[in-house]
C-alpha cells in the first residue's frame, strides 16, 4: 500500500488476489455487478437483514408459524416491517404463505427448500460471529478510544482513502 503526501493510505484500483478463495469471491462479486435484474443482490440482502434472518431462523426452529407467532419471536419488529419482510421472503421463494378458508382467516408461513438452504448456509456465519464477539468488542473499544483522542486534540476525524 502506498501513502499520499498527507500520509493517507491509498488503495489501488485493482486489488491483487493470490488466494484461491479470494479469487472465487471476486468471481462471485463480479456476477453481482453483472446482475441485470438485481435478483442476486435482492436475495443477498436477506442474508444481511436482521428481520429476514430472524424470520428464517424462527421458521427453521419452530416450523410452520402464524404471523403473530413470528412477531413474538422478533423483539422490536413493527407490524409493518414484519409484513413487508414476509412478503419479500415469499416473493423470493424463501418461504411459503398459506391461507386457510376459515373465519377468521388463518395464514401460516413455512420455509421452502430455498429458505432452508439460506438458513443452513448462514449458520456458520452466526457461529463465527458468536465465537469472535469479544474480538469485535475489543476492536470497537480501540477504535472509539482513538476517535475520542482525535476529537479531544481537535485532529481530523476519519481518514480518507484515495484510489490511485
Amino acid at each position: 500500500m502506498q501513502r499520499s503526501q498527507e500520509g493517507t493510505l491509498m488503495i489501488p484500483r485493482r486489488a491483487v488476489i493470490d488466494d484461491e478463495s479470494l479469487k472465487q469471491a471476486e468471481a462471485i462479486c463480479q456476477t453481482l455487478r453483472d446482475d441485470d435484474d438485481g435478483v442476486r443482490r435482492d436475495v443477498l440482502a436477506h442474508a444481511g437483514s436482521r428481520w429476514s434472518l430472524g424470520i428464517l431462523h424462527a421458521l427453521g426452529v419452530y416450523g410452520t408459524m402464524r404471523h403473530a407467532e413470528i412477531k413474538r419471536q422478533l423483539v422490536g419488529v413493527t407490524q409493518r416491517m414484519l409484513t413487508k419482510t414476509l412478503r419479500s421472503l415469499e416473493r423470493d421463494g424463501l418461504l411459503l404463505r398459506r391461507e386457510f378458508d376459515e373465519k377468521p382467516l388463518r395464514v401460516e408461513y413455512e420455509l421452502t427448500s430455498l429458505g432452508k438452504g439460506l438458513l443452513i448456509r448462514m449458520s456458520p456465519i452466526w457461529t463465527w460471529v458468536v465465537e469472535n464477539a469479544e474480538d469485535f468488542r475489543k476492536a470497537r473499544h480501540t477504535f472509539d478510544s482513538q476517535e475520542q483522542k482525535k476529537d479531544a486534540r481537535g485532529g481530523p476525524g476519519r481518514r480518507t482513502f484515495h484510489a490511485q
